[in-house]
């Protein structure tokens, strides 16, 4: 009677989990290990032979001054998109949590830039940069629509550090929304009655209590700068002169058109393990600081 129970959970387990196991193990996993094992060759991405050089694609890596601006430009990048997106959309689910008419339809026009795929985004706002905010500058001759927002290292850091915003806010509001909606009224009322007036009902009681929610937007809005690519491949191309070139862009170049796919692999694998340890003591540091209702 065991080993038949045995034997047939085994088989609804391979029923009903192994088809997601295996297109899981054969979309991820094997181009993953296949990865690191290009990332110890010389491999160009067309021969059909590679030979082994040990460390020698991550020592490149390293003494390679692009990838390390491109790393630079990456976590200066994140830095600023995180802190601003996550304070916006946090910002805009306070807002949207409040007894307003339009609140149902501001949510959904507030989460629509998130719908639209990176590469059209990136159009779009070029287009926006180039010719819209040159049409407005003309217009009222203020001096912030007549900068060069695409031309000019500085101002095309600040354009797509804004473009990403754009995008991302709408839906971390989202998940802000569903944790100020779980935080219960009782605890706001009590502490109004208290004496506690808005800013310090939001500092003592509603922060604490959505830091679950903070801890999920914070790791998203991280893993999201850090593989930034067709929103900048789009907007600026990595320019001008390579000072937008992002992480991914840089690997891109490397193994797509310098026909280095070993060195673009190794450089990928160096650029995994710095983002896993630092979302690693993201969520361990955010994690800390929840507490239950």
């Amino acid at each position: 009677m065991t080993r038949k129970w045995w034997l047939s959970s085994w088989l609804q387990q391979l029923v009903f989990t192994g088809p997601a196991t295996a297109a899981f193990a054969l979309i991820v996993l094997l181009p993953f290990f296949l990865g690191m094992y290009y990332a110890f060759t010389d491999w160009n991405g067309v021969a059909d032979t590679a030979s082994f050089v040990g460390f020698d694609n991550f020592k490149a890596a390293v003494q390679d001054e692009g990838f390390r601006h491109s790393f630079l430009f990456t976590a200066k990048l994140t830095a600023a998109a995180v802190v601003l997106t996550n304070v916006l959309a946090f910002l805009l689910a306070l807002l949207l949590t409040q007894p307003l008419r339009m609140r149902g339809a501001l949510r959904t026009v507030f989460f629509l830039p998130n719908v639209i795929g990176g590469l059209l985004l990136g159009f779009i706002w070029q287009f926006i940069f180039i010719k819209g905010f040159a049409a407005i500058g003309s217009a009222t001759n203020w001096h912030l629509f007549n900068l060069p927002w695409l031309g000019d290292e500085s101002t095309s850091f600040w354009a797509i550090v804004i473009v990403s915003m754009w995008s991302g806010a709408g839906y971390l509001m989202v998940i802000y929304i569903a944790a100020m909606i779980n935080v219960p009224k009782e605890l706001n009322e009590a502490a109004s009655i208290d004496g506690a007036n808005a800013l310090t009902r939001l500092r003592h009681i509603t922060l604490p209590l959505v830091m679950p929610a903070v801890t999920i937007g914070l790791f998203l809005s991280l893993s999201w700068s850090f593989k930034a690519f067709d929103v900048i491949l789009s907007l600026t191309k990595g320019g001008p002169f390579n000072s937008t070139e992002s992480v991914a862009l840089n690997i891109y170049a490397e193994a797509f058109q310098n026909n280095r796919y070993g060195l673009g692999t190794a450089k990928a694998l160096i650029f995994f393990l710095i983002v896993a340890a630092i979302t690693t003591v993201q969520v361990q540091l955010t994690k800390k600081r929840e507490v239950q209702a």
